[in-house]
C-alpha cells in the first residue's frame, strides 16, 4: 500500500470524528440558544455577540482538542448555520459560518492541530457565524420584522435605536474579538486536556 493511499485514508473522517462532532455541536447550539432567550431584551440582542462567544468558547475549545483532521470544524459550523435556518434566524448565518469555518480550518490545519496559540485565533474565527443572524436587522429591517410580530412596535424601535449601521462591523468585531476571548478562557480551563491532546 503506497504512502499517499495510507494518508489519505489517515485524513478521511471516521464514524469516531463525526460523533464527536455532533456531541460537541449539541453542547454549544444548546449554550447559544438559552443565551439567545436574552435577546428578548432589546439591549441584550446586540450583546449576544460578546456573551455568546465567550460562553460557546469553552466547549469550542474542548471539541478543538478532538480536532484532526480536515472538515470536522467546517461539519460544526454548517450545523450551526442549518440551525438558524431551521429556527427561523434566516440564511445569512449559513453563508457566514461556512466562510468562517473554512478560515479556521485552515488555520488549524497550518498550526498542525497542535499550537495553543493558534486554537484560540481559530475560536474567533469560527465564533463569526453569530454575526450572520445580525446582517438582516441591517440590510433589511422591514423584512425582518415582519417575520417577528412577536416582539411588538415598542421592541422593534428599541433594537433599531440601538444598531445604527455603524453597529454592524462592531458586531462582527466583537464576534471574532470575544471568540479569541473565549478560546483564551476555555484553553485556560482546559489545560490537561490539552496536554493530553499535544497541544502546546
Amino acid at each position: 500500500m503506497s504512502t499517499n493511499i495510507v494518508r489519505k485514508k489517515l485524513n478521511r473522517l471516521t464514524g469516531k470524528d463525526l460523533i464527536n462532532v455532533g456531541i460537541y455541536s449539541a453542547i454549544y447550539f444548546v449554550i447559544i440558544m438559552a443565551l439567545a432567550m436574552l435577546g428578548y431584551i432589546p439591549v441584550m440582542m446586540p450583546l449576544l455577540c460578546v456573551i455568546g462567544p465567550i460562553a460557546g468558547g469553552i466547549p469550542f475549545m474542548l471539541f478543538l482538542t478532538k480536532v484532526k483532521k480536515f472538515g470536522m470544524i467546517l461539519i460544526m459550523s454548517i450545523i450551526m448555520g442549518i440551525m438558524m435556518v431551521l429556527t427561523g434566524m434566516g440564511l445569512y448565518a449559513l453563508p457566514v459560518a461556512v466562510v468562517s469555518a473554512l478560515i479556521a480550518e485552515f488555520i488549524w490545519k497550518w498550526a498542525h492541530y497542535s499550537r495553543a496559540g493558534s486554537s484560540v485565533v481559530v475560536c474567533g474565527f469560527f465564533n463569526i457565524w453569530m454575526w450572520g443572524n445580525f446582517i438582516p436587522l441591517f440590510t433589511n429591517p422591514a423584512g425582518y420584522f415582519s417575520t417577528r410580530t412577536e416582539f411588538g412596535a415598542d421592541y422593534e424601535a428599541a433594537l433599531t435605536a440601538l444598531l445604527p449601521p455603524w453597529m454592524n462591523p462592531v458586531l462582527l468585531l466583537s464576534c471574532f474579538v470575544c471568540g479569541v476571548i473565549g478560546g483564551l478562557l476555555g484553553r485556560a480551563l482546559m489545560k490537561k486536556h490539552f496536554a493530553k491532546a499535544g497541544i502546546v
